[in-house]
């Protein structure tokens, strides 16, 4: 630890020395390097941030968008390019010394870039513009560089409304000349669409047609044979009901037929019954003989004798005829689709070759519509699309925030390059004499001598000086400390003399 702090102390022992040349070298340097930051021009950035909005409510809600994602990309990589940056260039002082393509060139290389765009959101974009051009002053430097700014999104707005109308019109033109063409061959083909039909009209709309309509034939045929069979199976219910119905109804046994009587002893046999008698009670033993000689008497009775129209069989017979009817219906139905079907078979096994060529016609007839459909709807979309750009245009450009007309330099940063030239001064001054100390051969303590030498040092003599000479020591100490001062007083004022040129700028 001793051994270093000796040779700290060592060390600045030999700088006071030659502090002369230290600050010679320190007033050297920062008279250089301030030279060099005076001379490096200032550099001035403009702003602004824009929005794009490629698609409004009304283009979302007929459905007549044109791809933003796309838009967007293509926004990006157009904003500032080549073309743009010429004619910015062009149209401003910085094509004042452009003289040839070479020059053209470069200064769009330059300017390309100084400028600059960021995409803050997908709809958002910052452009900024730095311009620091050593033959203009300090303003001519800001209003330039927000000139070229406003002139970019001048030149874009143009650019996008113009192209974004004039792609839609040529648009509706290609598809114009593509429906004409498409329908002269429509046309054409309903033609002969026309003419094969008239010549064979059981294959009107080709196989794929009679296919269908076998598929519906077949369909009814199901149908028809399943309600066939519910109105047959109605009706032999209906049969079955007749026979257990009588024609007519019979009445008392007093003035009635034997079949009334029968009936009504039957109904008191049962109620006796009923009440829990049994056979061998006298009313009931009696009554049994009476049904049996009723029995005997209805059977050899007419049995229409004696008796009313039954209303039931009546509604029954009613019900059997139209049942019968709607029998019949269905089975000349079913008859009439299945000829129909035979005959759609017969006319397709018939004549291969024939419903072959009426495929390929109907086909071609059906692409060929289908495709002028697509066509027209095309043209139609395309043309509210430009109707709403020329009323209503999608493309909606808006400045936020206008360009700025920059106050202070973006670059360089005088203050802190002055302040940095002031230190770098310092530490090569510093440097330059401990160099040099380093360089002679002299010992500034005893120790050093020692231990250089490696024999002992006795003692060491002390400098002795007159009043003189100490007075003169002072005087140049003083000029020293005063010289020093001025290097730093010097570097404060060349500090404010850059905060006053901004405010003059400003």
């Amino acid at each position: 630890m001793n051994e270093v702090f000796e040779d700290l102390r060592t060390a600045v022992y030999s700088i006071w020395q030659r502090r002369w040349l230290a600050l010679a070298v320190a007033w050297g340097v920062c008279l250089a390097g301030w030279l060099v930051v005076a001379l490096i021009p200032n550099a001035y950035e403009s702003e602004a941030r824009i929005y794009v909005q490629l698609d409004d409510v009304l283009a979302d809600q007929l459905d007549i968008k044109g791809g933003s994602e796309r838009e967007i990309t293509r926004l990006r990589q157009t904003l500032a390019s080549s073309v743009n940056l010429e004619k910015v260039i062009r149209s401003t002082r910085l094509g004042e010394d452009v003289t040839d393509q070479r020059n053209l060139e470069k200064a769009i290389s330059d300017l390309s870039e100084n400028v600059s765009v960021i995409s803050e959101e997908d709809n958002l974009f910052e452009l900024s513009a730095e311009i620091g051009k050593a033959d203009l002053s300090d303003s001519e430097n800001a209003q330039l560089a927000q000139s070229v700014v406003q002139k970019l999104i001048d030149i874009f707005r143009e650019e996008n409304l113009a192209s974004s109308r004039g792609d839609v019109a040529e648009t509706i033109v290609f598809l114009d000349q593509q429906l004409d063409d498409r329908k002269r061959e429509l046309e054409d083909a309903e033609q002969r669409r026309l003419a094969f039909e008239a010549e064979h009209p059981d294959l009107i709309g080709g196989t794929g047609a009679i296919a269908s309509k076998r598929a519906i034939l077949r369909s009814d045929l199901r149908d028809v044979e399943a309600d066939l069979a519910a109105a047959q199976s109605a009706l032999a219910a209906i049969d079955g009901q007749l026979a257990a119905t009588p024609r007519t109804i019979a009445g008392g046994v007093a003035g009635g037929t034997a079949r009334g009587a029968l009936a009504e002893a039957r109904g008191q046999l049962a109620s006796m019954k009923a009440r829990g008698l049994t056979d061998d009670h006298p009313d009931v033993a009696a009554l049994n003989r009476q049904i049996t000689d009723l029995t005997r008497r209805a059977a050899t009775e007419n049995p229409n004798a004696g008796g009313t129209p039954n209303p039931a069989y009546t509604s029954l017979i009613s019900i059997k005829a139209e049942r019968q009817a709607n029998v019949q219906a269905l089975s000349a139905r079913q008859a009439a689709l299945q000829s129909e079907l035979a005959a759609l078979t017969a006319s397709q096994a018939n004549e291969p070759a024939v419903a072959a060529e009426a495929n390929r016609i109907s086909r071609d007839y059906e692409v060929l519509k289908d495709k002028y459909d697509e066509l027209l709807q095309n043209r139609e979309d395309m043309r509210l699309r430009g109707q709403v750009e020329n009323e209503r245009s999608s493309f909606k450009f808006e400045v936020i925030d206008p360009p700025t007309t920059p106050q202070t330099p973006s670059a360089p940063n005088r203050p802190l390059l002055l302040i940095g030239v002031l230190f770098a001064g310092i530490a090569a001054g510093i440097g330059g004499a401990f160099v040099l100390g380093q360089l002679r051969t002299t010992f500034a303590t005893t120790a050093k001598l020692e231990n250089a030498l490696d024999l002992p040092v006795l003692g060491a003599v002390s400098q002795t000086m007159t009043d003189a000479a100490r007075e003169l020591r002072a005087k140049r100490t003083k000029y020293f400390y005063g010289a020093s001062a001025t290097l730093a007083g010097l570097c404060v004022i060349l500090l404010g003399v850059e905060f006053i040129q901004r405010g003059l700028v400003a």
